[in-house]
């Protein structure tokens, strides 16, 4: 079989960072302070786009990406969702059975090895840089 055995040929992979996403107790002042000392273009929403990627201060007290304990989640652009979700599961790792789906494509939640709860986002066709949270941030809007 070609591939070493894939059963997805080589789909479900990892080709991008999406968004970078963390919890901050004044994300206003803080995005704020990005912008200022370093110059990242933020909104009044304390987000920012650099690049394809997204940088997203979150509510502190949001559950979007998981337990308190967890202060970040990392959004990773694949080739492939129903793939990756395939190769996640067959590692053991826990995937959420939620998958959601809007313009800008579709979502799932899974929690690597250590805890880590993280996202999964298959670009819609035609989405080359947009905001990749599957639920537009509901802490930030």
């Amino acid at each position: 079989m070609a591939n070493g055995g894939d059963p997805n040929n080589g789909r479900g992979r990892i080709t991008g960072i999406g968004g970078v996403f963390f919890r901050a107790r004044k994300r206003e002042d803080l995005a704020q302070w990005y912008h200022d000392v370093l110059g990242l273009p933020t909104t009044d929403a304390a987000t920012a786009q650099v690049g394809e990627t997204v940088w997203a201060a979150f509510d502190f007290r949001t559950t979007y990406f998981g337990p308190a304990h967890q202060d970040y989640m990392v959004n990773y652009r694949v080739d492939d969702l129903d793939a990756a979700i395939f190769r996640v599961r067959e590692a053991g790792a826990s995937v959420s059975h939620d998958i959601q789906q809007d313009e800008y494509g579709r979502f799932a939640w899974a929690v690597d090895p250590e805890g880590q709860r993280f996202e999964l986002w298959e670009p819609a066709a035609g989405i080359d840089s947009l905001n990749p949270a599957g639920d537009p941030n509901p802490e930030i809007a």
